[in-house]
């Protein structure tokens, strides 16, 4: 008894489970994640410090090498490497491919915890981290500019309010800030001034860091009475810093703007942005694991006309890029080219066969495996993307194949003079080893790709697995909703079938 005897004897429950798996790759189809690459965690995490107004070789001696030296006790550490510039230091781990990236991350966070002691106490906020991953590239940019507001000014509304309203939308995983930096009060000492007047730079900072404490004043207690004492000591403006006293000379006050220029700033003057040739705060908004692209761009920009009434009406909001219409573009081109395929399978299939009837077989065959793919890439948590999307172009060729061998060996045996039905049964039982040996030959194409070790391979493997479970559902296709479609759809052979067959001599 042959695997196909069964679907063959049970043509309504073959037909039921056949739009099953058709209904279930339609749901998954819907359903899939799309995004440009597979969402692969790669064992690599980048941790950033900042320390504004150090000098590379600073952030080097006092920030790189305690961080080096902490994360450097992490196991499975293969290669750190750090880069250092003005203000800012970057330090990225590779780990070995077989480390869990989220055991990776929290030995990481617990490193940097462990070497906050050892980093300088002017730090504006603990080192952070992140894990690199080649999907994290940003799907859409935001543009923020105005002809009356300064970058600063700018800056501020971005990352207070559309960064923060941003981050919340579904699918959102990571909103970044460029272009510019937060409002801040710059003080550009001069040597000069302060060698004359005798005030020393450590004067300065004590001064300006008591103007800008913000302590409790304590209260004020008569008669069952009691005031709490509270005053605004904090200086916001250069207006407001400018007059801070330094020190007494000859009964003279010395403040901040005889010996320096005060100015209302940003923190980093070199971080400048441009979009169409205009000052402009840029917003990166990154994706997060697992969500669809297109319809987190859609999302987004669903919000942005409530975005744009919660900031100054001086500020224009506008997308200067958008990764959707590429992946859309290439979406459409790979359905383009799977149904160009299907198509030319079908008129192939026809022009050899040279039987409607028989044509069905494949022409069945091919949609039903293609969406079993579906289906299994939505349970193993695949993404539509262009690796999983050229895999099915590739398995639209394979999957065609076994229905063809099946379909082709009961054809040949009805001509011989049987019943569609025996010749099913009996086309089925002898084709049937050799289905699973063609299909199990294609897969062993693919294990090199499967066992690729590497950054190529974790790419790679989403390509390989797809292909290699397209010919596994056509081979369970073949050995059963064909041999039974072929016991009732063909016909029996003729004596007119076999009249026209025969061969004519003439004397």
């Amino acid at each position: 008894m042959s695997i196909s005897a069964p679907f063959i004897a049970r043509p309504v429950a073959t037909t039921l489970l056949t739009l099953g798996v058709m209904l279930a790759g339609i749901l998954g189809f819907q359903l899939l994640p799309i995004a440009s690459l597979p969402q692969v965690d790669f064992p690599t995490i980048s941790v950033n410090a900042s320390l504004p107004g150090a000098g590379p070789d600073t952030m080097a001696a006092t920030v790189a090498t305690p961080l080096e030296r902490s994360l450097g006790t992490i196991a499975g550490v293969n290669e750190i490497t750090s880069r250092s510039s003005l203000g800012s230091t970057n330090v990225t781990l590779q780990f070995d491919l077989s480390r869990d990236i989220n055991g990776a991350a929290r030995d990481v966070q617990a490193a940097i915890n462990a070497a906050r002691s050892l980093l300088p106490t002017g730090m504006p906020s603990n080192p952070t981290y992140r894990k690199v991953n080649p999907a994290d590239s940003p799907i859409l940019i935001l543009s923020l500019t105005s002809a009356t507001l300064t970058r600063g000014q700018m800056y501020d509304a971005a990352s207070t309010v559309l960064a923060q309203r941003l981050a919340q939308v579904t699918g959102v995983g990571q909103v970044n800030v460029g272009g510019g930096a937060l409002p801040a009060v710059r003080v550009e000492l001069n040597p000069d001034k302060l060698a004359s007047k005798g005030i020393a730079l450590d004067n300065v900072r004590l001064a300006l860091t008591a103007t800008n404490a913000n302590r409790p004043k304590g209260a004020v207690e008569q008669d069952g009475h009691y005031w709490q004492v509270g005053a605004n000591d904090q200086a916001r403006t250069a207006d407001e810093y400018a007059p801070v006293v330094l020190g007494y000379r000859n009964g003279a006050a010395i403040r901040l703007r005889d010996v320096a220029d005060v100015s209302d700033s940003v923190q980093d003057v070199r971080n400048y942005g441009l979009a169409k040739g205009k000052p402009a705060i840029l917003l990166f908004i990154l994706k997060e694991p697992g969500a669809n692209v297109i319809e987190t761009v859609e999302r987004i920009r669903t919000v942005l006309p409530r975005l744009q009434a919660s900031i100054p009406p001086a500020i224009e909001l506008n997308i200067i890029s958008d990764r959707t219409p590429t992946i859309r573009a290439s979406l459409r081109e790979v359905e383009r080219a799977m149904a160009i395929s299907i198509g030319l399978v079908i008129v192939v299939v026809l022009l050899f066969l040279r039987n409607w009837r028989a044509t069905l077989l494949p022409t069945v065959a091919v949609p039903v495996s293609l969406a079993g793919t579906v289906g299994v890439m939505y349970l193993c948590g695949y993404s539509l993307d262009n690796l999983s999307a050229m895999a099915l172009t590739v398995a639209t060729g394979f999957v065609v194949d076994d229905a063809i061998v099946v379909a082709e060996n009961i054809s040949r045996h009805i001509e011989r003079g049987l019943s569609p039905l025996q010749a099913a049964l009996q086309g089925s039982r002898e084709i049937g080893f050799t289905v699973v040996s063609i299909s199990l030959s294609l897969i062993a194409v693919f294990i090199p790709i499967l066992l690729m070790g590497g950054v190529v391979g974790r790419l790679f493997r989403e390509f390989a697995v797809v292909l290699s479970c397209a010919i596994l559902v056509s081979m369970l296709v073949s050995l059963t909703t064909t041999p039974m479609m072929a016991s009732r759809l063909l016909k029996a052979r003729t004596e007119h079938d076999a009249a026209r067959q025969q061969p004519h001599v003439m004397a």
